[in-house]
């Protein structure tokens, strides 16, 4: 099977490295075609890539294709395929907001999955939500789970709204994450702690009150109330956040993500 990706940006190199080495690619490299020289000559060092200056030298012959350029590139990466590409293929979408029915008719094909990717598979531990049109058979769908779950773990969805709304939790969610890490390391700066042990202190939490979440069966809200003693110091925090309606905001944030690629859709 020849996978190509399209553009070695985050994204498109997080999910080339991941699917370079898997087994489904059998004994085709995987091949990347980006536009930028410098960036083709580190790739090329690279000796799990084959790596294209030129689309019609990999586009044709492609089975899947990745498409993981900026979504304003589209447009003229559309342009530039359209007379190279048959209705074989099938053609994945890591771009934001740029629907399926658009995808079908600027590059006049069929078989198309729409994703939404998150940061954390540069690391492995990433979530990428999926869904595709009605024509992508269910084997296909599965082979495409597999390539995407090199890079941690996806989920499929049943229309491209929640491709949307996950970019409102999964997407954009990391950023959600960073900011309250940023909130605490600042407070711990406040109270005299060092940069280093701030950090320690704040990344650790983190880590370790995920993993409590992934290894029980415990809500969220039991955790909290196990860590909060009627009077004591946690709940002070947590009622000084229920007073200042920090749920509500984080809520509001998530729906503000989720709204904007909807918009991104319709400006396509």
């Amino acid at each position: 099977m020849k996978v190509l990706v399209i553009g070695a940006g985050n994204m498109g190199l997080t999910y080339s490295e991941g699917m370079a080495t898997s087994p489904l690619l059998s004994k085709h490299k995987l091949r990347i075609f980006d536009t930028d020289p410098k960036k083709n000559e580190t790739l090329r060092a690279d000796s799990r890539f084959n790596v294209f200056d030129t689309l019609d030298d990999c586009l044709p012959k492609a089975d899947i294709v990745f498409i993981a350029v900026k979504p304003y590139h589209s447009d003229n990466l559309f342009e530039q395929m359209k007379a190279m590409v048959n209705d074989s293929q099938i053609f994945v979408s890591l771009m934001a907001g740029v629907t399926i029915d658009t995808i079908q008719q600027k590059l006049g094909v069929k078989k198309i999955v729409r994703t939404m990717p998150n940061l954390p598979a540069l690391v492995g531990k990433g979530v990428t939500s999926y869904t595709a049109s009605e024509v992508v058979s269910n084997v296909e769908l599965i082979l495409i789970r597999n390539l995407l779950d090199t890079t941690g773990t996806s989920i499929h969805v049943n229309t491209e709204k929640f491709i949307d709304a996950s970019t409102g939790i999964s997407g954009s969610g990391p950023a959600y994450v960073f900011y309250f890490m940023q909130s605490m390391l600042e407070a711990a700066l406040k109270m005299g702690f060092s940069d280093y042990d701030s950090k320690v202190l704040v990344s650790n939490t983190f880590e370790g009150a995920i993993e409590l979440f992934n290894q029980s069966n415990l809500s969220p809200e039991s955790w909290i109330d196990r860590v909060a003693s009627k009077g004591g110091t946690t709940q002070a925090a947590i009622d000084s956040m229920d007073d200042n309606n920090v749920k509500q905001l984080i809520q509001d944030a998530a729906y503000a993500a989720f709204d904007r690629a909807v918009e991104l859709g319709k400006e396509k």
